[in-house]
């Protein structure tokens, strides 16, 4: 349920194990490389549209959806549309979607499973400097550092505007702001038995407006008694929202202290690094 790079990978990957594949694209993609990769295509009128991948995999008779990154891979009623219709979906259950995508939600199951979360509240109890984050966000989007009580009501109103406009949710909250901390990521897999095990982690710091430029693997900053805290913290998570499938957690690290950041509830566009 998706086009280029992701695709071409998962393609590759069936065909290694003789598993017949299906592409997806709309009449002014047709030509794509994608779209010629497969084994067969189905017309479809939108990449996003759940209602269209639902009925080209059954047009096809295919057995399994994997809905790849971007549009609609982290979509919880997209996957229970998969599911309704008795198809397999290669991803998380529709709850570690909705659970993962809400950093609210994500942020309290966190902190019940005795992994660390920076402290948030109102901006009197967090104190300067904080961050302003939309609860449903990501891509840093609906995100703003306050420095002075002063710049508070402006960078409210305006987190919530770019929030409703990115993700249709105007929630913003409060935390605490750290200065310059590392960000780094543990890749998660999971199967439908609940095991959960960390593949190591990605170091992803080199960052423009909150998006990563660079990603390597090692992280230069753990070693492997943090590496295994961390590690351990991830997987403790994903069993906390009963997570499958691939995904990645995310940590802000500060010299040995770690609190969790957020869940990426798909495979994500860095996974070949941790292939590598």
């Amino acid at each position: 349920a998706n086009r280029g790079e992701i695709a071409l990978r998962v393609f590759r990957a069936c065909r290694s194990l003789g598993i017949a594949t299906v592409a997806v694209a709309p009449e002014d993609d047709a030509g794509s490389l994608h779209a010629r990769s497969a084994d067969e295509t189905v017309r479809i009128g939108s990449y996003l549209d759940a209602t269209e991948h639902v009925r080209a995999a059954r047009e096809a008779g295919a057995d399994a959806v994997h809905p790849g990154y971007g549009f609609l891979a982290e979509n919880a009623d997209f996957a229970e549309a998969v599911e309704a219709a008795g198809l397999t979906w290669v991803g998380p259950p529709p709850a570690a979607l909705r659970a993962g995508g809400d950093k609210l939600e994500a942020k309290r199951l966190a902190r019940g499973a005795g992994v660390p979360v920076v402290p948030e509240g109102e901006p009197d109890e967090v104190g300067f400097p904080l961050m302003v984050k939309a609860a449903a966000g990501g891509g840093g989007r609906g995100m703003r550092v306050v420095r002075e009580p002063g710049e508070l009501e402006d960078a409210l109103s305006a987190a919530r505007r770019e929030a409703q406009a990115a993700f249709g949710d105007d929630r913003v909250f409060c935390e605490r702001y750290v200065e310059r901390p590392r960000h780094v990521e543990i890749q998660l897999l999971g199967d439908a038995h609940g095991t959960v095990v960390a593949l190591g982690e990605r170091e992803c710091s080199v960052q423009r407006r909150h998006q990563k430029v660079l990603e390597e693997a090692r992280s230069p900053a753990l070693d492997p008694g943090l590496r295994a805290r961390m590690g351990e913290a991830a997987v403790a998570f994903a069993r906390a929202i009963g997570y499958r499938s691939a995904g990645t957690a995310e940590f802000m690290l500060d010299g040995r202290d770690f609190w969790f950041l957020e869940l990426n509830g798909r495979i994500q566009v860095e996974h070949p690094v941790t292939e590598l």
